[in-house]
């Protein structure tokens, strides 16, 4: 879960089918698959991209962000600046999460937002697209790349749980009760402009231990922390071990949970990591 004080990116707004990439960021709304409008933000960086153009090599990071994130997050927009160094990055809000619209799932759905974000990468010219995922993200990238055969290069999964239901500890039986009561939803709405749908899941998704054997022979990277709150090490060794000899995992000294306990040391790592692993 994350949390934090609502920034601002300045960004042109485009269409993403047609547009030139001028190296300016750039913002837009995506459609998914269900119909909900994604607010997104693409920065090349000081790249410049032709959408028109046959795809480029060069490399692009699609950021999913932890539950209560959002595309104008300081902490996201910190993640997307590291990213950057690396190649391009396209940070969104999922659904119910910010400007974007909808209801938040809390992981079901939101395949289908990173989806919309991906498709937009490829579009604007990317040979070589990586997911990264931090919690809430984390789980949906690996869901996604389980799901969606074929459409990423490398997968990165940061303080990500192995499976659903989990509340072994303090925050996250907060963040049940943040989802599953009405005033804990009503919590979420005005206290962290998420706004939650009330529905419980059903069919209960595709948990991440069983997403991830069906990444191979994408490559995949899992990040935890040996001091996060959410999710104790048993959930990244489940994750590591269904993943077998494809999947490399790293428990990081000292590290909590999700973007804000990611160091730049780390960011440089994982960016360094994705740039000789994607494609």
């Amino acid at each position: 879960m994350s949390n934090g004080q609502a920034g601002h990116v300045a960004c042109s707004t485009v269409r993403p089918t047609t547009e030139t990439v001028t190296g300016r960021p750039l913002r837009t709304f995506l459609p998914t698959a269900d119909g909900i409008s994604i607010d997104s933000v693409y920065d090349p960086g000081a790249v410049v991209y032709d959408a028109s153009a046959p795809p480029a090599r060069d490399l692009v990071f699609v950021v999913a962000h932890g539950f209560t994130g959002d595309v104008d997050r300081p902490h996201i927009r910190r993640i997307a600046s590291a990213l950057a160094r690396h190649g391009a990055v396209v940070t969104f809000s999922f659904r119910g999460h910010g400007r974007s619209g909808g209801r938040s799932t809390v992981g079901d759905r939101e395949v289908l937002d990173l989806d919309a974000a991906v498709a937009w990468a490829r579009r604007l010219g990317h040979a070589r697209v990586a997911t990264i995922g931090f919690s809430m993200g984390g789980s949906v990238v690996l869901r996604h790349a389980a799901l969606h055969t074929g459409t990423v290069d490398a997968v990165v999964s940061v303080s990500a749980p192995a499976r659903w239901y989990y509340r072994g500890t303090a925050p996250m039986r907060r963040l049940h009760w943040l989802v599953t009561r009405p005033a804990g939803r009503v919590v979420g709405r005005y206290g962290f402009r998420t706004r939650i749908h009330h529905r419980e899941w059903n069919p209960v998704p595709l948990s991440p231990v069983e997403a991830v054997p069906r990444i191979a022979p994408t490559p995949l990277l899992l990040v935890h922390g040996d001091s996060d709150g959410y999710f104790p090490l048993d959930h990244p060794r489940m994750l590591a071990e269904a993943a077998g000899d494809h999947g490399e995992l790293w428990v990081e000294h000292g590290m909590g949970h999700a973007e804000h306990a990611a160091t730049d040391d780390l960011l440089t790592r994982i960016g360094a990591w994705t740039a000789a692993r994607a494609g």
